[in-house]
This record gives C-alpha cells, sequence and structure tokens, in this order.
C-alpha cells in the first residue's frame, strides 16, 4: 500500500509508528520517494515507537488530538488489516462521513479475506436496518492496494440530506 501510495504520487498520513504494519506502509512509501507524515502521541515517542525516517513528524498529546489531526491532514482513509485501533479509527471516521462531517473517501483493504467477517456484520447490520443501506457505500472494499486507490481516486460520496429519518426509527 505504501509503494501504491508513493507511486500515485500521493502524500501517505499515518500514526507514526516504526512497528508493525505502520512501519512497513511508511518504509515502502519512503522507498518509493513519497512524502510520509506520521503524527504520533507524546507516550509513544517515550516508549521508543515513533518512526525517525519520516519526512514529517508532529508528536501530538493525546490519541484524540491524534485522530483529529490525521483527520484533518488526510484526503482519503484507508484501513489495512489490523487489531482493536484500527476497527475503532476506521468506524469512527465512517461515523463522521455519515453524520457529514467529512466527504472524504474511505476503503479497506481486504487481504486475503481478512475483513470478510466485519463485512458479513456490517450487512447484518444493514439487513436489520441498525445501518441505513445507503450508509453502506460510504466505503469501499477492495484485495490489493492499487484498485483500491484508484476506486478512492475516483470516489465521490452518496448525497444523503438527513442520516436520520423519523419513520424510520
Amino acid at each position: 500500500m505504501g509503494a501504491a501510495v508513493a507511486k500515485h504520487g500521493l502524500d501517505l498520513v499515518y500514526g507514526g509508528g516504526n512497528v508493525g504494519l505502520m512501519g512497513v506502509v511508511a518504509d515502502a512509501a519512503l522507498a518509493e520517494g513519497g512524502k510520509v507524515i506520521g503524527v504520533i502521541p507524546q507516550a509513544l515517542v517515550e516508549k521508543e515507537l515513533a518512526h525517525r525516517g519520516l519526512t514529517e513528524l508532529r508528536i501530538v498529546q493525546s490519541m484524540h488530538e491524534r485522530k483529529a489531526l490525521m483527520a484533518e491532514l488526510a484526503s482519503a482513509f484507508i484501513a489495512l488489516p489490523g487489531g482493536y485501533g484500527t476497527l475503532e479509527e476506521f468506524c469512527e471516521i465512517l461515523t463522521w462521513s455519515q453524520l457529514g462531517l467529512h466527504r472524504k473517501p474511505c476503503g479497506l483493504l481486504n487481504v486475503v479475506g481478512f475483513y470478510d467477517p466485519l463485512l458479513a456484520q456490517i450487512d447484518h447490520a444493514v439487513k436489520a436496518r441498525f445501518i441505513r443501506a445507503e450508509h453502506r457505500g460510504l466505503f469501499l472494499v477492495e484485495r490489493e492496494p492499487e484498485p483500491l486507490l484508484c476506486k478512492l481516486l475516483e470516489f465521490r460520496p452518496p448525497a444523503m440530506d438527513k442520516w436520520i429519518r423519523r419513520e424510520e426509527s
């Protein structure tokens, strides 16, 4: 994903870490000559988890501040396979989209079907009417980086005048 982002001439904004997929994606973007901006809380810097080879590293005071700054800097959002933090951040950014707080494209990189169970749960929530059908279209899914990036670059969010209709309650 990092290499694909850089090859498209896009900047990578991410959590600023040097470990796990975060570090791998950042290194791949840098290796392709991409600009990489990391945003990391001071507490993680103190644990020596900050990537020191980035184009730019912004140190913030809290995870809340980190997410807000990343959302401000990014023009799109992509979740790679991950754990609680990835799921929480992706759901929050989707909620912000649902509420009309941003109109930026969101995508899941569903490597080898990693997100298939989550997608089934979301479809179940749509069927049970906890998520409106049109909100299922707030994010894109692909198994490979290049097709996902192309779809995100072409994405136009669905127009929604209201996210709640009283008669549906």
